[in-house]
């Protein structure tokens, strides 16, 4: 499979935004930098980190004490010196490490409860709708006519029906002799 010869040219952006701003730097993004430093730093609150250090340490020192003379690079009587210059030197690289991953979490947070503010925004402007229509339709059922009211009105027409039938259906006259 042959690669593109434009090594610059991504895909996950608009076209706009594909060339590099500073053309003449070459190397990692602040974005990988970030990612390797923020891995490097979430390895370093493991146990396995942590026994692993242990290990090497309890190896470094088993060996600068077990070996023999001509062997040993450090020694044990100054206090392992440059066990402790290694240690002194990884924990100055892990503190800022550790903040740099901290502050890349803060602004994940910062991005995500600015996510959140708004969809908290678009879920009260859907519930205020709602309200509205809920009290809309409440306001058009109370216009319309219940089951009581439509039966009431059809036995005061169907008695009205009945009345004005009612001369029709006697045909006695006044004045005829019933006795």
């Amino acid at each position: 499979m042959a690669r593109d010869s434009r090594s610059d040219v991504r895909l996950d952006s608009p076209k706009g935004l594909r060339t590099r701003v500073l053309s003449g730097r070459k190397g990692p993004s602040r974005d990988r930098f970030g990612r390797a430093t923020e891995s490097i730093a979430r390895n370093m609150g493991t146990p396995y980190f942590l026994i692993a250090l242990t290990l090497f340490c309890v190896a470094w020192m088993g060996y600068n004490t077990l070996a023999p003379l001509n062997l040993r690079f450090d020694s044990a009587a100054i206090g392992f010196t440059a066990l402790t210059l290694i240690l002194s030197l990884q924990a100055s690289y892990a503190a800022p490490l550790i903040l740099l991953a901290q502050n890349r979490q803060d602004d994940r947070d910062r991005v995500q409860v600015e996510q959140d503010r708004q969809r908290a925004e678009r879920n009260l402007a859907d519930t205020e709708y709602l309200a509205r229509e809920v009290v809309a339709l409440r306001l058009a059922m109370k216009d319309m006519a219940s089951k009581d009211f439509i039966r009431d009105e059809l036995r005061s027409l169907l008695e009205e029906l009945d009345r004005r039938d009612e001369p029709e259906a006697s045909p006695e006259a006044p004045g005829s002799a019933r006795d």
